[in-house]
């Protein structure tokens, strides 16, 4: 596995993604992965599923320095004491003393950002977070906060795929030294069946999510997170590390169209 370096944290390039998985099935999923190899397990509040990550990583003797625990705070819970709370409630349900970032889930246009920042940091001084990072924040407010704020930010997580452009943003935290930690590596399903994908895992034994996958992983400073709850579609992601990609592979894909987003909610930002 290789690693991202970032604000005195090791992000191991490839997570496991839990939106959406709930409950048994959820703490069997990451147990399983866990098991595998896998040593960043990506959560948040809002996933309702931090209980069950709790117990997987309990049951699964991994040692704790091992292992590489994000969650994250709901944007309606912003206010210094609102995150407080949340944080509380968030470590109580994994289990944990200390996550090893965590990240505002999404921007509000009714956050006060040096407060918010302000206490992200008291949390990290305090030894229950060891970084810090946003998500979904769109280029504007990004500079905000590393130029005006200068907030240690651990990462950018963002929608980011074969069919999503992200080059401004991207380009931006590269300069800085800012991990993208990519969620929807796998536009939800959708490079599985495109044409252009199946042909080059053709050529490699590979599938066209594998070989998507492999192209994130391959760009500087890029992590990324795919949920999958199978253990086949797991390791599935794990092999995909191990595919070569050629220069007419890397034409071949960003030939492809590039303006595909899958996750835009009423409250999202307005995209660059």
């Amino acid at each position: 596995m290789e690693y991202l370096q970032t604000q005195g944290i090791r992000l191991p390039r490839l997570g496991l993604g839990t939106f959406r998985l709930q409950g048994d099935a959820c703490r069997v999923a990451v147990e399983g992965a866990l098991g595998l190899g896998y040593r960043h397990i990506d959560t948040a509040e809002m996933y309702g599923n931090e209980e069950a990550i709790g117990d997987a990583i309990a049951a699964s003797g991994v040692a704790r320095e091992d292992l590489h625990v994000t969650t994250k705070v709901w944007h309606e819970n912003l206010a210094p004491d609102g995150i407080r709370h949340a944080f509380d409630a968030s470590l109580k349900k994994l289990k944990l003393d200390h996550v090893d970032l965590y990240l505002v889930h999404w921007p509000s246009k009714r956050m006060n950002l040096p407060a918010m920042f302000e206490t992200l940091a008291m949390l990290k001084q305090e030894g229950f977070t060891r970084a810090i990072g946003v998500a979904n924040f769109n280029l504007a407010l990004l500079k905000t906060v590393v130029e005006d704020i200068k907030a240690p930010i651990a990462c950018n997580q963002v929608e980011y795929h074969v069919m999503l452009d992200q080059t401004p943003l991207r380009q931006y935290l590269a300069a800085k030294a800012i991990p993208l930690v990519a969620y929807c590596p796998l536009a939800q399903g959708r490079v599985a069946s495109d044409p252009t994908l199946m042909a080059i895992g053709r050529k490699h034994g590979a599938s066209a999510a594998q070989v998507a996958l492999k192209w994130l992983l391959d760009q500087d400073g890029v992590a990324a997170i795919p949920k999958a709850s199978r253990a086949e579609s797991q390791q599935a992601n794990l092999d995909a590390q191990n595919i070569g990609l050629d220069d007419e592979d890397m034409k071949a894909i960003a030939a492809l169209p590039k303006d595909r987003r899958c996750v835009n909610p009423g409250f999202a930002p307005v995209w660059d």
